[in-house]
């Protein structure tokens, strides 16, 4: 690309360079000055990108050791005070962690297809959460899961929401 604006390999604009030269080329092709010495450069914005704080950064829930996920892995949270109530009306506990403020129960991937989780129930794909959770309960055996349908329900009994199977599901 040449021409007004264009960057090269050094990292700068042809602006920059007419800038610096006293030319105004760029102002004239409807370049607008961006700080007091003009556009910023491609360096100022990798060194701004650098400095930038980091958003909180996923990970994945980690498995404990000998277990597998042979239907791939997704997450379910609810708020603290809500996973106590959910607990006893599971017939089957798999992984269930908690990092402070969640309580979050390892799914198959996709348990979300067609199926709207009730509020304040957050679906993570990938089993991918922000902080650090810990594992709270173990179940025997070498996988992870809780029942989606039951966990579910569950949920939707504690939260007092109804449970929406309008959802028609094809083929």
């Amino acid at each position: 690309m040449t021409g007004p604006g264009a960057f090269d390999r050094r990292g700068g604009s042809d602006c920059d360079r007419h800038r610096a030269a006293g030319s105004p080329q760029c102002e004239a092709a409807g370049q607008e000055r961006v700080g007091p010495d003009g556009p910023i450069g491609l360096d100022t914005l990798v060194r701004l990108q650098r400095r930038r704080p980091a958003p909180d950064a996923t990970r994945r829930l980690p498995m404990p050791d000998g277990m597998t996920a042979p239907l791939g892995c997704d997450a379910v949270a609810v708020p603290d005070r809500l996973g106590p109530l959910v607990v006893p009306r599971l017939p089957r506990l798999g992984c269930v962690y908690a990092d402070g403020s969640r309580w979050w129960w390892i799914v198959p991937a996709d348990s979300d297809y067609a199926l709207p989780w009730p509020s304040p129930a957050q679906y993570a794909p990938g089993a991918l959460v922000t902080g650090t959770a810990r594992l709270i309960h173990r179940p025997e055996g070498p996988a992870p899961y809780t029942p989606p349908i039951p966990l579910y329900l569950a949920l939707c009994r504690v939260t007092g929401t109804t449970p929406d199977w309008s959802s028609a599901v094809s083929a």
